[in-house]
């Protein structure tokens, strides 16, 4: 099986450069590295990842599924298909009969890289609409709807959130393109930004059906006292939605549920984290954690957010993730 990878990093040779680049859309065979080599026509592309995403329900009824992968800062390309292959596993074990896609972008390998990460983001988002969400948003018929859903981790949120408010401000052809589920994991963005009536959240409240935000105050790479960010602001990954949002946004709180993953001596470590902590642990736990995948998997589906199973209601009412 292989991996579908759209990638705006400057080719180099056979692989890829820190720089900007045209849009290369890869098919990366099973356990290869991604490279230049593996870029094929986006016709051809498009072509495969529709077919890769076209399932039957119950009653033979064709259906489809695509979902974005949008990464942070500090990822390498190398990094960006590892943690793909992990979630794509992990979905698929669970029954995700759709495709998965992940949207490279030139983000550097040097954490002290943020401020140049964060340009790189903003001026490739508009690439992730026009190059993908929205064609492949488009193709959906009467008789084969295909839901597109996004993912984004870290500054992958900044991304999405410049994407979404980059294409209406462009007024693109296709200004009828949405997207069904979107979920922001440890997000770079500030909280305060997300409020229902912020210029640049109402893209993203417009152009999509849901939107599930998971937060974890232990989260050390959103520590607004980290000195390489921009501003003060506390982040939406760490400290949740605002409390002005549309009855389309859910926050999906995770900080107690990581305080018992990373306990010592925890038996949820072990079942919940086979394969070990990538990256800064309190903010890419998420990737191979099996309560993170199972709640992302039943938003996927579409399952009423006050019914996921591994959620509960706090004394506030908040939802909060749990180990089941």
């Amino acid at each position: 099986m292989t991996d579908f990878i759209m990638t705006v990093r400057a080719a180099q040779g056979n692989g890829f450069s820190g720089d900007v680049g045209q849009t290369l859309f890869l098919e990366v065979p099973t356990a290869q590295m991604p490279s230049v080599l593996n870029s094929i026509p986006a016709s051809v592309w498009y072509a495969k990842v529709l077919a890769a995403a076209a399932w039957k329900n119950e009653q033979g009824e064709d259906r489809g599924d695509i979902l974005f992968i949008v990464h942070g800062y500090n990822n390498s390309e190398i990094e960006v298909i590892e943690r793909h292959r992990i979630l794509k596993e992990d979905l698929l074990t669970l029954g995700f009969k759709g495709a998965i896609v992940s949207f490279d972008w030139p983000s550097g390998d040097k954490a002290l890289a943020y401020i140049e990460d964060r340009h790189k983001a903003k001026i490739t988002a508009l690439k992730l609409v026009t190059d993908g969400i929205a064609f492949l948003s488009g193709k959906q018929t009467p008789s084969c709807p295909i839901n597109v859903h996004v993912l984004g981790h870290s500054m992958g949120a900044f991304v999405i959130r410049e994407a979404f408010d980059d294409a209406d401000d462009t007024q693109l052809s296709n200004s009828s393109w949405n997207i069904s589920q979107l979920a922001f994991a440890a997000g770079d963005v500030s909280s305060s930004s997300m409020i229902a009536d912020d210029s640049s959240a109402e893209s993203l409240y417009r152009h999509c059906v849901r939107i599930t935000n998971y937060s974890n105050r232990y989260d050390q790479a959103l520590d607004i006292s980290n000195a390489k960010r921009l501003g003060t602001a506390p982040r939406v990954g760490r400290i949740g939605l605002p409390s002005d949002i549309p009855s389309s946004a859910v926050n999906v709180d995770c900080s107690a549920y990581y305080q018992e993953l990373t306990a010592s001596g925890s038996a949820t470590t072990t079942l919940d984290e086979p394969r070990g902590f990538k990256g800064v642990k309190s903010h890419s736990w998420f990737f191979g954690n099996a309560m993170f995948t199972r709640d992302l998997f039943d938003v996927l589906i579409g399952v009423e957010r006050t019914v996921i199973k591994t959620r509960t209601q706090n004394a506030d009412g908040a939802l909060v993730l749990i180990h089941i």
